[in-house]
């Protein structure tokens, strides 16, 4: 049938994966870092992603698709919302094997830099910003990957915070500190899970809002201390 349905232009697309965040019937996942159309039939051409879309990556389009699917779309919405043993994903609980190995000899010394280190209560004009390597990171980073100070506290300035357990948006505050302060570089450090990713898109559509150009990366952890990229 010939219907409106959504075209997703990857060419533009930054990967910010608001539009899989705001499609409710679930057509939109994230592949390979770029959004992507992956159920015609769940796609129920209203456009709630249209707007959420900060590079216009996203339009209408009246072309042959299946018809929207309301069954299925219900019926995927109430498999995901049933209850895992352990609650969402990233609280799934699981024993970490490792080797038995000896204490350590000496003492491991902290490289933090600054006080507090929590979003929420960090000063926007803090002197120590300026000229700085921003580093913002998700609570369990540092307690996931044991080398977590040497490798990315050292050197930055360290924010944290998790958008899971934590009320509102970080969006707001990060933009002001970026817009505030000569910020020379960013790195977002994140777990694995899906909660996480919270992080990730408050710290891109900070740097987006702030129309400040700042070289920034994304470092994943996995839930059993490993690098992930």
């Amino acid at each position: 049938m010939i219907r409106k349905i959504i075209h997703i232009d990857e060419e533009k697309c930054n990967g910010c994966g608001a539009c899989a965040a705001a499609c409710h019937e679930g057509a939109i996942e994230m592949i390979g870092g770029k959004a992507r159309l992956t159920r015609e039939d769940y796609c129920d051409g209203l456009g709630n992603c249209l707007p959420v879309c900060p590079v216009d990556a996203i339009r209408f389009e009246e072309r042959e698709a299946p018809a929207y699917n309301e069954a299925a779309v219900l019926a995927a919405k109430q498999q995901k919302a049933a209850p895992l043993p352990c609650g969402c994903p990233g609280t799934q609980s699981k024993t970490i094997q490792r080797p038995h190995c000896e204490a350590p000899t000496a003492a491991v010394s902290s490289q933090l830099s600054q006080w507090p280190v929590q979003i929420k209560l960090v000063p926007v004009n803090a002197p120590y910003f300026d000229g700085a390597d921003l580093l913002v990171a998700a609570d369990c980073t540092a307690y996931a990957y044991g080398n977590f100070h040497n490798e990315f506290i050292r050197g930055r300035v360290t924010l944290i915070g998790c958008p899971k357990l934590d009320e509102g948006d970080y969006t707001e505050k990060l933009t002001a500190i970026l817009q505030h302060n000569a910020i020379r570089s960013v790195t977002v450090v994140r777990m694995e899970v899906p909660c996480c990713g919270g992080i990730e898109n408050a710290v891109k559509r900070a740097l987006q809002i702030s129309g400040k150009w700042i070289p920034w990366r994304v470092v994943t952890v996995s839930t059993d201390g490993r690098l992930l990229n």
